[in-house]
């Protein structure tokens, strides 16, 4: 079976720092996610998912991660069943970070993007803006197939990039 999750998107409020009983540390905070599609002449929608980060990642996140910055997540999705007051059967789902990336640079989440963070208190997403750098790029030697069979380095100068 596979469960894996990988998510990009700015923290709605500060990340909450704790420690259980038995003093393993946790981490949980809300990633507002932008949806990638939206209805003709609708708006872009936003998820709004709950995050909980254990041990040395939680630790991490609790000391450099702040309201409003970019991050990158990839975790596993979990899933809780309970009884609520009147009797019914409820679900709840978050996700498991093992691994937390920032996702912007350091200049950027510096200067806080000029976004207004009050929205956030609202749940409302940031404006679209676009990344200073880009999601993924290349590593600086790449390799290319030779007419030999044989893989060959390519010159940063022969990048389409």
């Amino acid at each position: 079976m596979l469960n894996r999750v990988i998510l990009m998107g700015r923290l709605t409020a500060e990340p909450d720092y704790r420690t259980t009983q038995t003093g393993i540390p946790l981490a949980r905070f809300t990633l507002a996610v932008d949806r990638d599609f939206s209805g003709q002449g609708a708006d872009r929608k936003t998820d709004f998912l709950d995050i909980i980060t254990w041990r040395g990642t939680a630790e991490f996140v609790s000391k450099y991660f702040h309201k409003g910055q970019l991050v990158a997540v990839q975790g596993s999705i979990q899933v809780s069943s309970y009884t609520d007051k009147e009797g019914a059967k409820r679900r709840s789902w978050e996700i498991v970070a093992d691994q937390v990336y920032f996702a912007e640079s350091k200049k950027d989440s510096g200067s806080q993007n000029n976004f207004d963070f009050s929205r956030y208190d609202q749940l409302t997403p940031p404006p679209a803006q676009p990344s200073a750098q880009p999601y993924y790029s290349e590593p600086a030697s790449a390799y290319q197939r030779g007419d030999d069979s044989e893989f060959a380095p390519v010159a940063d100068d022969d990048l389409p990039f």
